[in-house]
């Protein structure tokens, strides 16, 4: 069989996840090929359908439904961890109107919640997540939405919260925050859905099993990261809902997908949304 092709990101709780996956340490895993790319690569290259499989944002998968399917292993959804909104001068959140606001690309799950959050918010520019903080910084946009690991990091750059976008979003649904999910190809078939679901389950618990075993791949892919930082990105973004997203899981990603039809920010389908 011909190597699936898996995009992902090179971030720490990413490579944790598919690091044995991707070595060849799960005995049942299909062959896969590892695309590293950023979200927003990674959103482009679904959408052109240039992808087995990927970890995407789900506010790109709500334009994807006719040819992916989502998975139930392998996302990213928890409490504590969502986007923020940051500024270099203090803001409360009802002063946003009228304000430049950088965004790390038009279809990432940062961008919906923000949307959901104040649909008057119209003064929208997008960078990789990368530039976000540099540009808040020098004053080339008035706030940022960060994510990744800037969350750790904006106040070492002088840089002020100005909203918890995750936070608002748990106060406003009592359900975790469903930031991104691994997709599949529907073509693949249901038994392939299944067999990926458990070859990345079993890939998240041999990397919590033997964590020295995939360590040196999350570094090489982390980048200039304190190890701290990567630690603290792993725990954050891997959790139980990474191994199957279970009820409420599922609970939340359906809010998110009726919320953003209902504003009119995503088109309805009736098409399955799980394998």
């Amino acid at each position: 069989m011909t190597a699936l092709s898996l995009g992902y990101s090179p971030c720490p709780n990413d490579t944790f996840i598919f690091c044995a996956m991707i070595q060849g340490r799960i005995p049942d895993a299909p062959r896969c090929r590892e695309v590293l790319e950023d979200i927003e690569t990674l959103n482009t290259l679904a959408r052109k359908r240039r992808l087995d499989l990927t970890k995407i944002s789900f506010h790109a998968l709500g334009h994807l439904r006719d040819h992916y399917v989502l998975l139930r292993s392998g996302g990213a959804l928890g409490t504590g961890c969502g986007p923020l909104v940051v500024a270099r001068e203090p803001l409360r959140p009802e002063m946003l109107r009228g304000r430049k606001i950088a965004l790390p690309g038009r279809l990432t799950t940062a961008a919906l919640l923000l949307r959901l959050f104040d649909p008057g918010l119209d003064q929208l520019v997008y960078l990789p997540f990368d530039q976000i903080m540099p540009a808040c910084q020098r004053g080339d946009v008035d706030a940022g939405v960060i994510i990744h690991e800037s969350r750790f990091t904006f106040a070492e750059h002088g840089l002020s919260q100005v909203i918890d976008l995750g936070a608002w979003w748990e106060e406003e649904t009592g359900h975790p925050i469903p930031l991104g999910g691994i997709l599949a190809r529907r073509d693949l078939g249901g038994a392939m859905h299944d067999r990926l679901n458990r070859s990345i389950r079993s890939s998240i618990e041999f990397a919590y099993a033997h964590p020295d075993d995939v360590k040196p791949y999350i570094r090489r892919h982390a980048q200039e990261m304190d190890e701290s930082v990567m630690q603290q990105h792993i725990d954050l973004y891997v959790n139980q809902y990474s191994l199957q997203y279970g009820n409420d899981g599922e609970a939340a990603i359906r809010d998110l997908f009726a919320r953003a039809e209902r504003a009119g920010i995503l088109p309805t389908s009736q098409r399955s949304l799980f394998e």
